[in-house]
Formats: C-alpha cells, sequence, structure tokens
C-alpha cells in the first residue's frame, strides 16, 4: 500500500470530524476546512492507488530472463528432407 494512500485515509477522516464539528458548532469556516481537507483525501488516495496500479503493472510486465530462454535442443533441430532409395 502506498503512502499516499495512508495519508489520504487520515485526511478524509480528519476532515470529516472537522466538518462535523463545524455542523455543530455552526461555524462555517471549520466546515469548510473539513470539507477541504475531505476532498484533498480523497485526491491523495486515489493518487496513491494510480501509483500502487502502476507499480502492480510493472511487475507483471517483467519477466524473468530463465523463461525467456529456449532449450538449446529446440534451437538445433535436423531435419532430413532427402529420400534414399536402397537396392
Amino acid at each position: 500500500m502506498d503512502k499516499d494512500r495512508v495519508k489520504g485515509t487520515i485526511d478524509q477522516v480528519v476532515g470529516s470530524a472537522k466538518r462535523q464539528v463545524g455542523n455543530l458548532t455552526g461555524n462555517t469556516g471549520t466546515q469548510v476546512k473539513g470539507a477541504v481537507q475531505q476532498v484533498k483525501g480523497k485526491v491523495e488516495s486515489a493518487w496513491g492507488k494510480a501509483k500502487d496500479a502502476a507499480r502492480d503493472a510493472k511487475g507483471n510486465l517483467a519477466v524473468p530472463p530463465e523463461t525467456n530462454k529456449k532449450p538449446v535442443s529446440e534451437h538445433r533441430k535436423v531435419v532430413v528432407t532427402e529420400d534414399r532409395n536402397l537396392i
């Protein structure tokens, strides 16, 4: 899990708490600050998810060198195309 996802989740929770405190006290400034922090948290979380997805995709594309090699016997096949008639 990316650190941005963790930070985003924390910002969402803290922003929600600020927003609720603003609602209870009637303080519009606190409500707005809470809402802004919630949005910031959602953006950070989305950014962290995107980074995780990119990291996972990059990991899935990497092919270990062993799987890319073919055995020597597959590279050197002998094919006989000449027919010999023996009397």
